[in-house]
This record gives C-alpha cells, structure tokens and sequence, in this order.
C-alpha cells in the first residue's frame, strides 16, 4: 500500500506505518456510537449552586489559587472563513442590478448580509474600514449610497483591506472602547488578569495557533500587551504552540484508499481540536482554564464571567484536595470501612462514579486499589450552559465499551440519530458544552499526568470533504472535551447563558452582549 516515498512522507512528519493503518481501519470499520444511557441534567449530573455556595467556592478560589501554577489555554488556530460565508456567496452573485438590490431587501435568505451592510457602523472595526475606502477616494457613506456592497465586503475580506477572509479569529476586531477596539486576543488578555493572576503578578496565557499566523500574533501582543500591563497590574507571559504535524491524519478515497495528491503524495489534513491533547500535555502548569478564542465578552458584561471562571476554579481545588486526602490514606493503608463509605459518597454526589456490580463482593483493600486506579486522574469541572438552540456538545451520562458508566461530552455527530431511542435521549438533554473548562494536571504528589493515557481513542469523527474536485473522507482526533478527556474525573457545573457568548459569524458581533 505504501512506496518508499510514502514512507519517507510519514518519516517527516512523526508517523509511524501503524498509525496510518490503524486509521484506515477506523475508515473501513466506523467508530462506535456513543452509547447513551441519558442526559446529564442538574440533579443528576450536573451540580448548580445557591449564591452562598457561589459566594464560598469564588471565596476559596481567591484564598487557594495563590502559589499554584495556573495557566490560561486558548484553542485559537482556526480560521476567521467561515465568519463571513454568507458575504462570499452573497458577493459571488451580486450585480449591483436593480433586481439584486430588491432581492437583498425582500429575500429572507440575504436578511443577514442585509443587517451586515447596514449595521456597518455598529462593527468594532468601522474605523479602520473608513480609513482604507478613504484611501481609494471613498467613505462607508458614499458607498450605502451608490449601494457598491462589493466594494464594501471587498474591504472587509481583501488583503488590500482589512483581510479578513484571510486572518485567524484572534486578529480580528471584536469590541468598541472609548481608547480604541480590541481583537478577541487582546480580550483574552483583559478576562486572564481577571481570573488567572499568580501572587507574583504574573499572568500566563498560552495561545495554540497556525504556522502562518503565529509571526502576527507576536506583533500584535508585543504591541499590545504593555499598555493592558499598565492598566491591570499584571506581567504577562505568553505562549504559543502549533498543532503538531505528527498528529495530522491521512485522508482516504470514497473506497478506503489513501488519497493522493496530484504528484502523487499522500494526503494528511489537521486532526480537528483533539490534537491539542498533545500540546496540553507539553505544557508545565497544575491549573489549566481552557476556553475557545472566539468565546469571549467585554468589559461590560465581564463580571459574571470571571465569577463563575472562580466558581469553576474553587471547585476543581476542592475536588482536587479531597482526592489527594483519598489517595494519600489509601498509600498509607489507612482503609476501614468508614474510609470506604466516605469516598463512596463523594465519588457518587459529586464525581458521579457509578460503581461496577463486581465492587461489593471486593475486600476492603481490594477495594482501595480499585479507588486509587479511579480517583488517580486529571481532574475537569465543565461550565454548562442552558440549551437555547445553540449547537454544541451536550453533557450525558454513557456506557462506554466495558460497560462503565462516566459523564461524557457528547457531540451530535456522535450519536445514532436513526435509533429512535439515542435521539430520544439526545432531544431530552437540557444543557450545552459552551468550552469553560477548569482542569488538573497534576497527581496528589504533584507529577504531571500523561494526558494521551487519558484519550478514549474509538471516540473520533469521520466526515466527507472534498480536494481537486473529489470526495474524500477525513478523520479527526477524539475531540479536545469529547474523547480526549474521556477517562478524567469529570464534573459538571450550571453557568449562566452569559459566560457563553461566541462568534461564529461575523453578525454574532451585533449581538447586544458584544456592543
């Protein structure tokens, strides 16, 4: 199947022959589904708090964070493109003709090119598309009234203007502020002082990011960043890693055959968020808050989100703590039955462990080894949020292969949605994974875990794509909240639709929580 050049390919890029072939088997045989046993909903599942609880657990955050290695992690490689689909397609059919304008007013399918024309004004970025059409002897004025919208929307994805089409979501311009707009990245800076600060002042965030990008995230943050410095108090340490080249995936023809490019070469494409795992795992830090570049608000609805970003902390550190007390005992063989029943109870009102039918009938030691495989693990507590309709993946509680029951963030795509009874129990789910993440990395005697130990690897996606004008499948990884994490000590927490405020297309930024 392979030549010596495919081998010599797979050499340049960290790949080994085996993982290839074990690919192209997930290709021929599918990934198992998800197999739901049901939602995870507050009650049974998911934990929400009373304002004193929220109040204690941000109050022991503050108290406990200080001394610890936190670090502030931002999946931001992923292109803006998709942002502004709709001006594309819009563009490409646009003549400027007096029955495409009457199109644009009374056709449904144009109303959000319709308002992104005429909500111009209201972008973070009107500025500086004021200053570039006045350089071409125009003004956003002049072009709403000779109703020029490919001038326009030129201007807004063209390199020649602000280049939009070709930039990550970090680059581009989110929210006004009377000393000038911020990009999402400079947001992240503002929202990591807020809630990731160490006692020495020190911030540190790291931004995982494309090959091509990486140089203009440098000049952008070394710009940047002393001025947000001076107005926070702070010393920020940025970072940044690239998906490595080792965790990309082959791509195979309709009929399971590695498809090649045109000279001949095998084709690899990413391997989606999951990658990241790899990159997570490189990085020194005990306190890891993980959140999507594009899912961040300004300062005047920021409150709440640092909020629960401590709520979601001061758990995760109480968790973490308890544990540790659990696994020191049993190193110690400090186990009775009063030890047992204890652990048991917290592993079940708040790990939502479901023990397996054989642990009953185990001797007390026994039972001690089986806590201490358990509880021995990195440690997440995940932000849900209400679902309004917004896609996602959704909390549930499933059975994985060897019949244990975990709770597992599940996406739609993992699901069999012809077994009427997994959609039934998909389309009962309550809540939706926003990516607010809080996590541990370490063990109880502070050595970092080896997080790909942790990945439940049948937990991918295959999709079909297209390259040269043919179909083609692509593999992702186990997603970075999906399967990644399967096998961690997972809690879920209620947060408030606020702290859920994505940009997934360019009009997102006209939601009243982005103004």
């Amino acid at each position: 199947m392979f030549t010596p050049n495919d081998l010599q390919q797979l050499a340049s890029k960290g790949i080994s022959k085996e993982t290839v072939e074990r690919q192209i088997q997930y290709f021929k045989e599918g990934f198992p589904w998800a197999e739901l046993v049901r939602p995870a909903t507050v009650g049974d599942g998911i934990l929400r708090f009373d304002d004193k609880q929220i109040s204690e657990l941000e109050n022991y955050y503050e108290k406990y964070c200080y001394g610890l290695d936190i670090l502030k992690f931002v999946p931001a490689s992923g292109a803006a493109s998709r942002m502004f689909k709709h001006l594309y397609e819009f563009r490409e059919q646009f003549d400027g003709s007096d029955a495409a304008l009457a199109k644009l007013e009374s056709d449904k399918s144009l109303q959000s090119v319709y308002t992104f024309i005429h909500r111009i004004r209201d972008f973070a970025f009107s500025d500086q598309l004021e200053n570039i059409l006045q350089q071409k002897n125009s003004s956003i004025d002049e072009v709403l009234e000779k109703k020029d919208y490919n001038l326009l929307i030129s201007c807004v994805l063209e390199p020649w203007g602000l280049n939009y089409g070709n930039l990550p979501k970090g680059l581009i311009l989110f929210h006004k502020y009377p000393e000038g707009p911020r990009t999402s990245i400079e947001e992240h800076l503002v929202e990591g002082a807020q809630h990731a600060k160490k006692s020495n002042g020190e911030v540190r965030i790291h931004f995982t990011v494309s090959p091509e990008h990486k140089e203009k995230f440098e000049e952008l943050i070394s710009k940047k960043a002393p001025f947000y410095e001076k107005k926070l108090n702070v010393k920020y340490r940025v970072e940044y890693s690239i998906q490595k080249p080792s965790t990309d995936t082959i791509a195979v023809d309709l009929n399971n055959q590695p498809f090649r490019n045109k000279d001949g070469s095998l084709l690899f494409r990413p391997g989606g968020h999951g990658a990241l795992i790899e990159n997570l795992n490189e990085l020194k830090g005990e306190i890891v808050f993980i959140k999507n570049i594009d899912n961040i608000i300004g300062d005047r609805l920021r409150s709440e989100t640092t909020k629960y970003k401590k709520v979601l902390g001061g758990l995760l550190l109480k968790i973490r703590n308890r544990v540790a007390d659990f696994l020191i005992h049993i190193e110690q063989k400090r186990v009775d039955e009063e030890f047992l029943h204890e652990i048991e109870e917290f592993a079940s009102e708040t790990l939502f462990i479901y023990l397996p039918d054989e642990y009953k009938n185990m001797s007390s030691e026994a039972k001690a080894m089986w806590w201490k495989d358990r509880l021995n693990r990195p440690v997440r507590v995940c932000g849900m949020v209400k679902n309004i309709g917004e896609p996602g993946g959704g909390p549930f509680l499933v059975k994985n292969q060897w019949g244990e029951i975990s709770l597992q963030i599940v996406e739609s795509s993992q699901i069999n949605l012809k077994d009427p009874q997994q959609k039934a129990i998909m389309d009962q789910s309550t809540h939706f994974n926003p990516v607010d993440l809080v996590c541990s990395l370490t063990d109880y005697k502070g050595r970092r875990f080896h997080l790909p130990d942790y990945v439940d690897s049948s937990t991918g996606f295959i999709s079909i794509k297209s390259k040269d004008g043919r179909d083609l499948k692509a593999l992702e990884h186990p997603g970075l909240w999906n399967g990644a994490m399967a096998k961690w000590l997972t809690v879920f927490v209620e947060t408030p639709l606020i702290t859920f405020n994505p940009v997934k297309t360019i009009n997102d930024l006209l939601r009243p929580e982005h103004q």
